[in-house]
């Protein structure tokens, strides 16, 4: 037995891949398929490579040919290979087939499983790193329904071998992680990484679904990939499924409005819709061909210390409510959020913000760490003519209303703020309720928590309603009967 010294450091202890590979393989019940495109057999061959692996493997295949892709899986409507709908045919047709073919009165004990992925590695002149779905189809009891993780990865590396290497041991990690880690979703992505590094590849998108991962809710999922480094942005729609952000924003208008939404206000749905008025009538927004996203930064969640998620998911439940597309991202100054926007579109972009938010953009100390400063954050921030939507704040000791004529910056910023601002880079709001300039999202969060009452009626219509009934952002009906 070891013995452990004072001081050692804790090294992480996770299973090689061969060694997750061998406990899959000497598993008598769990029999499956592999089908995987577009960078070699590289999953398969860790488990052919460690041994036992002819009770565990039904059949690998690679239909690398489009027309013997096309006649086995069928034709996607958009005609592509790399996508999420191509994946999942591969792992259902997988399924089926060993359904058809292998009697269960045989292999009545057992699990089965299709693991497929779809992937483009690095081009020839390596401009396109390369991307690609992969996901695991699998049961855990022979009458259940089957479990599905689905997930996307961007390639990091610029050598298509290594591409594939990586691959191959992400593959081991999901087939493992989805029969010995299913209980613990958290530690199941976060063992994704075994044996990889952050630097190799990057998870962009995650969705488990399944009688087993019926409790999880996929955007926590999302939370813990921004949380955990292995991306810097996440999507997810008003049915709270994850997006894959590529897919959202790929030669789209971007209009996006940043707050805490803890919890979302009147005063945030006004923004909202009046920036949404200005940016569509600016002549080359395509309202058809337009991307409206509210985005919480990390920062903005850990405002308080750690990340509290169940404070999240009622931010995101009374988002999705509203029907709104919610971005989760760890770009803490705005030029980070517009130099990522813009590897998807060259198209229209816009922030919507209000005075206090815009203040803190001309502040120097954000950009000590760039050796442009300021000057090389702002030509990254005002690409491609972005415009940002000014919303007005009221004063709170003189009662005025400050815009961007009226709002001031540190003396050495007047002249640069000048410039932005008399070539139309910042519009002001001039249409909004002025009744409700009083309305601040931690206010209204102070008062549900404290049970003090008044505070529906600032928010949009139908939402106090929610958190009455869902028990939101620590409601209590106990707390205000208290006050009474």
């Amino acid at each position: 037995m070891s013995s452990v010294s004072k001081g050692d450091k804790k090294i992480d202890s996770a299973p090689s891949s061969k060694r997750k590979a061998l406990r899959v393989n000497l598993n008598d019940n769990i029999y499956g398929t592999f089908a995987e495109i577009g960078a070699g057999q590289e999953t398969v061959r860790n488990f052919f490579r460690a041994g036992g692996a002819s009770g565990t493997i039904a059949k690998a295949m690679s239909a690398y040919d489009k027309d013997f892709s096309d006649a086995i899986y069928g034709i996607e409507d958009d005609q592509r290979y790399v996508t999420e709908s191509r994946l999942k045919r591969m792992l259902t047709h997988e399924i089926h087939l060993m359904e058809d073919r292998l009697s269960r009165k045989k292999y009545q004990n057992t699990l089965f499983f299709s693991y497929a992925n779809t992937v483009a590695t690095i081009d020839f002149a390596k401009k396109f790193k390369g991307h690609g779905w992969v996901g695991v189809k699998f049961q855990l009891d022979p009458l259940e329904d089957y479990n599905e993780i689905i997930l996307h990865i961007r390639f990091k590396e610029n050598d298509a071998k290594l591409q594939q290497e990586t691959l191959g041991t992400l593959g081991v990690n999901l087939v493992y992680g989805g029969f010995y880690l299913h209980d613990t979703p958290k530690d199941l992505l976060k063992s994704l990484y075994d044996n990889l590094d952050k630097d190799q590849i990057e998870i962009d998108m995650i969705n488990f679904s399944g009688p087993r991962f019926a409790y999880v809710d996929n955007r926590l999922m999302s939370l813990q990939l921004v949380k955990n480094g292995m991306t810097n942005a996440v999507m997810f729609g008003p049915d709270g499924n994850n997006l894959l952000p590529a897919q959202q924003l790929y030669k789209k208008n971007i209009l996006t409005l940043r707050g805490s939404f803890r919890p979302v206000t009147k005063v945030n749905m006004d923004i909202f819709e009046r920036a949404t008025e200005l940016f569509y009538a600016e002549k080359s927004v395509d309202e058809k061909n337009t991307k409206i996203i509210f985005e919480i930064t990390l920062s903005n969640l850990s405002a308080e210390g750690e990340i509290n998620e169940r404070d999240f998911l009622d931010r995101a439940e009374l988002l999705c409510s509203l029907g709104q597309y919610v971005m989760i991202s760890d770009f803490s100054e705005y030029y980070k959020l517009v130099e990522y926007f813009s590897e998807f579109t060259k198209k229209r972009m816009g922030l919507a913000m209000g005075v206090y938010n815009l203040v803190q953009i001309f502040d120097e100390k954000y950009y000590r760490n760039l050796s442009g400063g300021i000057l090389e954050a702002f030509g990254k921030l005002f690409f491609k003519d972005l415009k940002i939507y000014l919303y007005p704040l009221k004063d709170a000791e003189t009662g005025n209303t400050i815009t961007s004529e009226t709002l001031k910056v540190h003396p050495r910023m007047k002249e640069l703020y000048k410039f932005f601002k008399y070539n139309g880079k910042v519009v002001d709001i001039d249409n909004y309720d002025p009744e409700i300039l009083d309305i601040f999202s931690r206010k209204v969060f102070e008062m549900i928590k404290n049970g003090v009452e008044g505070w529906e009626k600032m928010l949009p219509e139908g939402i106090s309603e929610i958190i009455k009934d869902e028990r939101l952002f620590g409601y209590s009906k106990r707390k205000f009967l208290a006050k009474k």
